[in-house]
């Protein structure tokens, strides 16, 4: 899995960790006030055991076995969900001379199965463990997700104890696995911006390994030999060099004695780990790289080298990176994107255990004067001497980052995946001291730290330049961690969350409805959640057929207008309200309907809902904000013109559609998507917005901690009498018959090639196959055990990414059904060939009792975890309350999903599924074939 930085502001900036299977977007997480200590004793190790207390964090408990194995427990019973996390303090930075990508392929490797778990990705499938693994440049890592349950926590922690030194590392699953691993390089060339992160690095770091991309030189990965592939395994994967993270909901006193009985049996190593001392010097003159490719839009990228992450001054580099980039008050967004330079700008701090890097960029719209931009973006980066950071910048960009935290550390899913990059930095307590230090650093610190780090002769971007005075940045160095500890005071624990029980008849009968004039219908949540974290969602439906022909491109300017001022408040206002309230409030939908997701905490719910509507209800769409919106939507589709996935999906969209131009369901071209934009004007938006903008027809929906009373008088005095003058009425979306066929595209320089495969059927939700046919496309193309995945993932290596599924239409019998595979261009035929013939398979044969089994085991654990999700609750509860249905319905289709038999799963797949109809659609760089 590539780690992506959470700051990038482009589509494609998964830069450089790998993972070995595709995982989906994470959401952005609630937030919590920190812990603090435990209200009580952590659990002692059973009797004999040996696994035993070493110190309390802020709730989380450490131990130790004898064998060097760390555990870390952050028991929290918020969520009905548990996460384990396995990291090993191996990357690529420990590779060695022709041994670059080993740390990424042992992270496939390690899933291809022991002698005890020959079938891991089955099993994760079967069990709905949404599992994982990536790479990085000081740790691997190996995490999962899934309900509370403690069968599959002792099953998942076997798994990890016996992969841990029992894993095959076979030269039979190296090569299957070869093909995958190099469809995965492929993926990363198709992105420019990726390739140019990777030779900024590697331009940057002259000795050090971080110059190495972490998924490898592709003749190290293709020529690597078994023999030191296994040695490298057996040396770094061990108990001592491992940390065990548990978080979510768990019995601590059952998960200390199950982690003694797996991982006690591991005996402690008898080899020494190499003690790594390479370090760069001080870099001598600013270093520069171009790259040409095809497709894409022009990027900057400003990269200066920084201390390690324990250092005291990451702090302020950290700091610095917001006062820099953050919208709107950042300076290079004043200066390239208001300034029309740049359409976006961007910053990532890459804290590691050795000294790391800063890095800054701009992507241009096209048309935008490459030479001005750099210019702008290297004087205001290298101009803090003369013009420093002030206080009240700091400031900003402290309660930004605090709050940030703060969301990433409320979740139990994600605090144990955030603590693995503090272990690779060389202690996971520095997690909570670089929240501390952010909390103290002071302008001095941040002049300081940019006036030494920030210069020319510290830089790399595109072109070295001799010069007869170069300035020195100060001479990297390692940090005594222990040292920066000893200042460390852990802040007290927060009080035990009682457990939410998440099953469809308990979420409904702790929903609260009521409805507020003119017809906006609320249903409201109240459970309790650690951080007294709330999500909640509204949605506004708006016109019908007819009035809304011709504004579909209104509409979406609308929603990206909204943040940009109200009546009351300027843009950076509203942006340091939304800090001040702890609050994250995203605009999206569709021509018809236009929602608000939000994320706050229970003491702030009403005072978000009144700035809600403020945004909603008083916007200003002034024209400055529009310049910006239009330059980003027109650099993405720019950006997206050659790339192969943007134009199957275009192309699909478009095949068959027989709406006329200006109808909302009509599919717009790349050109005409530009020539819509360009057209639009601030005097349209604002007609849009007072046709068509009410809560006439509208849904609210919040989950969480929350003062139900005081949020209803909320709801009531926001949105209270406000009606649209435009009637509502939804838009139909009947099922349309396109013609089958196959569409090809040569997309020349992209090294990775997609397939998407459609059918429309006439089915909607509820219908009684419904559930047979979700049981039966799951055992086709949906999760590790898939008849596609075994095929062409584990059996042929073919693709690093191939699946299938169904998009349900609620209203019309009009439901999509898709598969999609990505691939080298050259393996087009063979990809084709094998969907083909599982396809036709599985028509022919149906399906097995025991793939209809397991399908449905899996199914039913994903819905429950999706269950357990604040975020989609409130989603769901929108949506039921839209469609007049309680949540008992989830039940109803649980309880047809667990009934479901072999006979029936075959039946409706064979009903719906028709390889005669299929419109298919690829695009590469086949070269012509």
């Amino acid at each position: 899995m590539r780690k992506i930085p959470s700051g990038w502001l482009i589509a494609a900036s998964a830069m450089l960790a790998c993972s070995a299977q595709a995982a989906p977007a994470r959401k952005p997480q609630p937030k919590t006030p920190p812990r603090g200590k435990p209200a009580a004793t952590a659990p002692a190790a059973p009797a004999g055991a040996t696994l035993q207390p070493v110190r309390s964090v802020e709730g989380i408990v450490e131990y130790k076995l004898p064998n060097g194995l760390q555990v870390l427990l952050a028991p929290d019973d918020a969520k009905p969900t548990t996460t384990v996390n396995l990291t090993y303090r191996v990357g690529s930075r420990q590779e060695n001379y022709g041994e670059t990508g080993m740390a990424h392929l042992l992270e496939h490797l390690l899933f291809k199965g022991s002698p005890k778990y020959p079938k891991a990705w089955a099993e994760f499938t079967k069990r709905g463990l949404r599992a994982n693994g990536s790479t990085w440049l000081d740790r691997t890592n190996y995490f999962a997700s899934f309900t509370a349950n403690e069968d599959n926590l002792r099953w998942y922690l076997g798994w990890q104890a016996d992969a841990m030194v029992n894993s095959f590392i076979a030269r039979r699953d190296l090569d299957t696995e070869m093909t995958v691993v190099r469809n995965e390089m492929e993926m990363g060339e198709n992105n420019p911006s990726r390739i140019l992160f990777e030779k900024t690095l590697a331009m940057m770091f002259q000795w050090h390994n971080y110059g190495h991309d972490t998924i490898g030189a592709r003749a190290d990965v293709e020529n690597v030999d078994i023999g030191r592939l296994q040695a490298f395994y057996h040396q770094y994967y061990q108990p001592d060099n491992a940390t065990l993270i548990i978080s979510g909901k768990f019995d601590p006193a059952k998960v200390v004695a199950w982690v003694q009985a797996e991982f006690s049996k591991i005996p402690a190593p008898k080899r020494t780990l190499p003690h790594l001392y390479t370090i760069d010097p001080v870099q001598d003159g600013e270093r520069a790289i171009t790259l040409r490719r095809n497709g894409g839009v022009p990027l900057q990228f400003a990269a200066y080298h920084v201390p390690p992450g324990a250092h005291p001054d990451t702090a302020a580099v950290e700091l610095l990176g917001l006062v820099m980039s953050d919208v709107p008050s950042g300076r290079l967004h004043k200066k390239l994107v208001e300034g029309q330079l740049a359409a976006n700008v961007f910053s990532w701090n890459a804290a590691l255990a050795d000294p790391g890097f800063a890095l800054f960029g701009a992507q241009l719209a096209p048309g935008q004067d490459a030479d001005k931009a750099r210019d702008a973006l290297l004087a205001t980066l290298e101009s803090v001497t003369a013009q420093p950071i002030t206080e009240e910048e700091v400031n900003r960009a402290r309660a930004k980052w605090l709050k940030d935290w703060d969301l990433r550390f409320s979740d139990p899913e994600t605090v144990g995946v955030a603590l693995s990059e503090t272990v690779a930095q060389g202690d996971w307590r520095l997690f909570f001291l670089l929240r501390d230090r952010i909390k103290t650093v002071t302008a001095a610190d941040l002049n300081r730290v940019a006036t030494e780090r920030f210069l020319r002769d510290n830089r790399t971007l595109a072109t070295y330049v001799p010069t007869d005075k170069p300035a020195r940045a100060p001479k990297p160095a390692n940090v005594d961690v222990a040292e920066e500890l000893k200042s460390f005071k852990p802040v007290e624990t927060m009080a035990k969350v009682e457990a939410f029980d998440a099953s469809p008849a308990n979420i409904e009968a702790c929903t609260q409805r009521f409805e507020v004039a003119p017809g906006l219908k609320v249903s409201l949540l109240p459970k309790a959640t650690r951080g007294d974290v709330v999500n909640a969602q509204i949605s506004l439906r708006m016109g019908d057929e007819d009035s809304l022909k011709g504004q579909s491109t209104t509409a979406e300017l609308l929603g990206a207008m909204l943040d940009k001022g109200t009546a009351k408040m300027s843009r950076q206002q509203l942006q340091d309200r939304m800090t001040a309230l702890k609050a994250e409030i995203g605009f999206g939908g569709s021509a018809d309907n236009l929602m608000a997701n939000i994320l706050t905490t229970r003491e702030n719910l009403p005072a978000v809902i009144d700035l809600v509507a403020q945004m909603l209800r008083e916007p200003t769409f002034p024209a400055d904000g529009l310049d910006e919106v239009r330059r980003q939507i027109i650099s993405s589709v720019e950006q997206s013109r050659k790339e192969p996935e943007a134009i199957v999906e275009d192309a699909l969209d478009r095949h068959g559609n027989p709406y006329p131009k200006g109808d909302v369901r009509y599919a717009r071209s790349f050109d005409e998507t530009v020539a819509e934009v360009n057209a639009a004007t601030v005097a349209q938006i604002k007609a849009f917005h007072q046709r068509f903008l009410g809560a006439g027809r509208a849904q609210f929906a919040a989950v969480g901690s929350m003062d139900v009373p005081a949020v209803r008088a909320a709801l009531e005095k926001a949105f209270g009498g406000w009606a649209q003058s435009a009637a509502v009425k939804r838009v139909p979306h009947p099922l349309v018959a396109a013609p089958a066929a196959r569409l090809a595209f040569e997309t020349p320089d992209k090294q990775n090639a997609t397939m998407v495969v459609r059918l429309p059927l006439p089915l909607k939700e509820l219908d009684p196959d419904q559930a047979p046919l979700m049981v039966a496309n799951f055992a086709f193309g949906s999760g590790g055990n898939s008849r596609l995945w075994k095929r062409i993932r584990e059996a042929e290596g073919l693709s690093y990414d191939v699946r299938s599924g169904l998009a349900w239409n609620a209203e019309d019998a009009n439901t999509g059904w898709q598969a999609s595979a990505i691939f080298a261009p050259q393996n087009r035929a063979k990809v084709e060939a094998a969907f083909k013939e599982e396809a036709e398979k599985s028509i022919k044969t149906g399906f097995t009792a025991d793939e209809i089994a397991q399908a449905k085991s899996g199914l039913l654990n994903y819905r429950r975890l999706s269950r357990a999700q604040d975020g989609n609750l409130a989603g769901g509860l929108v949506n039921n309350d839209y469609l007049g249905r309680k949540f008992t319905v989830a039940q109803q289709l649980d309880d047809a999903i667990a009934a479901v038999t072999p006979e029936q799963a075959t039946a409706a797949w064979r009903k719906y599924i028709d390889p005669q109809r299929f419109v298919s659609a690829v695009a590469g760089d086949f070269k012509g074939k």
